[in-house]
């Protein structure tokens, strides 16, 4: 009886991104280029910063980390909205749609307070920078990035045992492309309305925090540096412009959806593949773009195999 209460429904269907066939396929190959781009782009970052002795530092680390989570997030998605494209029946079973849930949720958590790591590193860089290596040692990185792990999984635990004992006894139509917690509580055959306050509230406390911390932390780093050289203010600012910006791009969409209290379907959806899939492919451009160290490791490893097949 207690497994019968737990779920009817054993597998749940996508309505997907959108009800054209013809739209369907014509995105399937714009999406898989996008899949593979944040694919390449994310594990580029992270092996040029594993093997490369010029990027073994504090922030660089931070920034392995983040682009491994962003690849981490896409994989959770992404493959399955391309594979979706090609069959009527989109359908995912009740375990993969709470393995979703998990997934995204210790992504795009931990990935939250990387960021807010990130931020600590640049405070520590550019207002103390005489004690960076003393402060930002390896075993301070290490523990920061156990902290975004940690707070990302007890972040996603929490808010699956919220709604893994639901009754589902139909409908099973999730109007998205993947398990997204506030739509699929809708379909839970009791009354949620407190308990989608109580996930909203888990999920917005979490990001608004975090965001919190880090508009604090940057306006710190631009105000303490205006006011001892304007040069220096000009430098703080070219190097925080590519976190600022992953920030806004990738904490926007999230508050947006947990906190906002009107739900537009189509807006939602825009949002969800923005910080879903956009996004992860986003960061590393950004920070390749307008990282000089990243873009001479890259002259580096290029240069080193024209060298080797000439060798060859």
């Amino acid at each position: 009886m207690e497994e019968a209460n737990q779920s009817v429904v054993t597998e749940f269907i996508f309505r997907g991104l959108c009800n054209s066939r013809e739209l369907q396929t014509f995105l399937l190959m714009p999406f898989s280029i996008l899949y593979m781009m944040t694919v390449v782009g994310n594990l580029l970052v992270v092996s040029l910063i594993i093997t490369d002795p010029h990027l073994h530092s504090p922030m660089y680390f931070l920034l392995a980390n983040l682009s491994f989570v962003d690849f981490c997030l896409s994989s959770v998605t992404t493959p399955k909205l391309t594979t979706d494209f090609l069959t009527e029946n989109k359908t995912i079973s009740f375990g993969g749609c709470m393995s979703q849930i998990l997934c995204v949720h210790i992504f795009a958590g931990g990935e939250m307070v990387l960021l807010v790591s990130m931020a600590y590193d640049r405070y520590v860089a550019i207002c103390k920078p005489l004690r960076y290596f003393s402060i930002m040692n390896r075993q301070k990185c290490i523990l920061l990035v156990l902290i975004s792990w940690i707070i990302g999984f007890v972040h996603a635990m929490s808010q699956l045992a919220m709604i893994l004992e639901l009754p589902f006894c139909g409908p099973r139509i999730v109007d998205s492309f993947f398990c997204d917690i506030p739509l699929v509580i809708k379909l839970a055959c009791m009354d949620t309305h407190t308990l989608g306050i109580l996930i909203n509230a888990d999920s917005g406390v979490l990001a608004t925090s975090c965001f919190i911390l880090l508009l604090i932390s940057y306006t710190y780093i631009l105000v303490t540096v205006r006011l001892h050289s304007k040069d220096g203010a000009s430098k703080a600012l070219s190097t925080c412009t590519s976190h600022i910006t992953v920030v806004v791009l990738f904490f926007g969409p999230c508050i947006f959806i947990y906190l906002w209290p009107l739900s537009v379907t189509s807006v939602d959806k825009f949002l969800a593949v923005f910080y879903t899939v956009i996004t992860p492919l986003l960061n590393p451009a950004i920070y390749t773009l307008r990282n000089k160290e990243i873009k001479n490791a890259i002259k580096r490893l290029v240069n080193q195999n024209v060298d080797s097949r000439d060798n060859f």
